[in-house]
């Protein structure tokens, strides 16, 4: 059993049990079963509002007793709310299988996903941290000035007698 908060300030708990799993299947059609498979981390971690949903899905007898709609939900939802939901489930998940073989390969998967998702924000972060602004712009604007070159002529310009368009 995991926690986290939403940007309300409200506190959720997260299990992921027998019970959480069928609501999953049933609410949504997803199989939480299938993330022995490894895609179904790599999915959720790519699609935070897929991520939610299936967070609603486990919380809602929670949300139930408070009278919080999906709709309530999803609106707290972002930013740290979505990074503290994400590592709660995904904990959770791999908490979840009775087999230590089966925790300890989901936990190389997850660990795996991590370190991928790391490092492509690091270089996204590296990439914007190179970039020339002026360069960028310099170049648009000649790409600009050389496409204003190939605009057809105006129907002024063609020769009396030459094809109309009309």
């Amino acid at each position: 059993m995991k926690t986290f908060t939403d940007n309300q300030n409200r506190v959720w708990t997260l299990a992921v049990t027998v019970d959480a799993i069928k609501r999953v299947r049933a609410l949504l059609g997803i199989d939480l079963m299938q993330v022995i498979e490894g895609k179904l981390i790599e999915r959720l971690s790519l699609d935070p509002i897929l991520l939610c949903d299936v967070v609603y899905a486990i919380c809602k007898p929670e949300a139930d007793s408070r009278c919080v709609s999906d709709e309530e939900f999803g609106r707290a939802m972002a930013g740290d709310a979505i990074e503290q939901a994400s590592a709660a489930l995904l904990e959770d998940l791999v908490d979840f299988f009775p087999s230590p073989i089966d925790r300890a390969n989901l936990r190389r998967v997850l660990a795996a996903t991590n370190e991928a998702m790391n490092k492509a924000r690091g270089a996204i972060h590296a990439r914007l941290g190179s970039l020339d602004v002026d360069q960028v712009v310099a170049q648009a604007l000649a790409s600009a000035g050389s496409l204003s070159g190939a605009a057809p002529e105006s129907s002024a310009s063609i020769p009396d007698g030459s094809p109309s368009l009309n």
